[in-house]
C-alpha cells in the first residue's frame, strides 16, 4: 500500500480505528513480537507489587527496585513503542531493534513521563473529570518526544495545543478501547494480543491525522 499520507484519513474514532485495523492486519508479525518484547520489559515491574506482608529488607528493596524500574527504566521502551506504531501508520518499515530507541531521548522520556503523571495524578486527586480531561489533552506526548524529539515542557504544551477540538475524541476512543480489550479477553485470552495491537495503532493513527490537519493550516497560513 502507498503511505499514509496518500490517504485520506480524518481524525476522528471511526477513521482512527478502521486505519488501525489496517495496520494491525498488515504489521501483524512485527508488532506481535513488539508485544512479547514488551511483556518481557515489564516484568521488573512486578517487583513494586511484591507481597511484603514480613516488611523485610530485601523485600523492601525488590519493591523500592520495581518502583524505580516503573518509573526511569520502562517509559523508555514505552515511548519507544509507540514510535513505532508510529512507524506503521506512516508505512515505514518497523524494525523491532528500535525498541532501544527510547534510551537516546533518556531524560526526555523520563522528564515527560513525570510530568505527565504528575499532571494527571494531581486532576485525578482534584475531581475524577479534570483528570480524565487532562489524560485525553496528553495523550500524544510520547508520540511528541520521540516524533519531535520536544523536551518535557514543550512535549505536554504541544500535545495539549493539538488535542485542543479533539478532547471527546480521544476519550472515545478510551472508551471503545475498554470494550476491544475485554471482547480480546473473551478471545480465548489470546485475542488481548491483536486488540492491544488495533488500540495502539489506532491511536498512532490519531496523532498522525491531527498532525497532518494542524500541519495543513499552518500551510495555508
Amino acid at each position: 500500500m502507498d503511505k499514509f499520507t496518500h490517504h485520506t484519513v480524518e481524525p476522528s474514532l471511526s477513521s482512527s480505528f478502521s486505519y488501525g485495523w489496517e495496520i494491525m492486519r498488515d504489521y501483524f508479525l512485527p508488532y506481535f513480537l513488539l508485544f512479547l518484547v514488551l511483556g518481557l520489559v515489564s516484568l521488573p515491574m512486578g517487583l513494586a507489587n511484591m507481597n511484603a506482608y514480613h516488611h523485610t529488607a530485601s523485600f523492601v528493596l525488590l519493591r523500592v527496585l520495581g518502583i524505580g524500574y516503573l518509573f526511569l527504566v520502562y517509559p523508555a521502551f514505552s515511548f519507544a513503542a509507540s514510535y513505532l506504531y508510529l512507524q506503521g501508520v506512516r508505512r515505514e518499515q518497523v524494525d523491532i531493534k528500535n525498541i532501544l530507541r527510547g534510551f537516546d531521548y533518556y531524560l526526555n522520556i523520563i522528564l515527560a513521563h513525570l510530568l505527565r503523571s504528575a499532571l494527571i495524578g494531581i486532576a485525578f486527586l482534584a475531581l475524577i473529570i479534570p483528570g480524565i480531561i487532562v489524560a485525553c489533552r496528553l495523550a500524544f506526548v510520547p508520540y511528541l518526544v520521540m516524533d519531535k524529539q520536544l523536551d518535557a515542557i514543550a512535549a505536554v504544551e504541544e500535545s495539549w495545543r493539538m488535542t485542543r477540538g479533539f478532547g471527546w475524541t480521544i476519550f472515545g476512543m478510551g472508551i471503545l478501547s475498554i470494550f476491544i480489550g475485554i471482547a480480546g479477553i473473551l478471545c480465548l485470552i489470546v485475542g488481548i494480543i491483536p486488540a492491544v495491537i488495533w488500540i495502539r495503532a489506532s491511536f498512532a493513527t490519531l496523532y498522525q491525522t491531527v498532525l497532518n490537519q494542524k500541519e495543513a493550516i499552518s500551510n495555508d497560513e
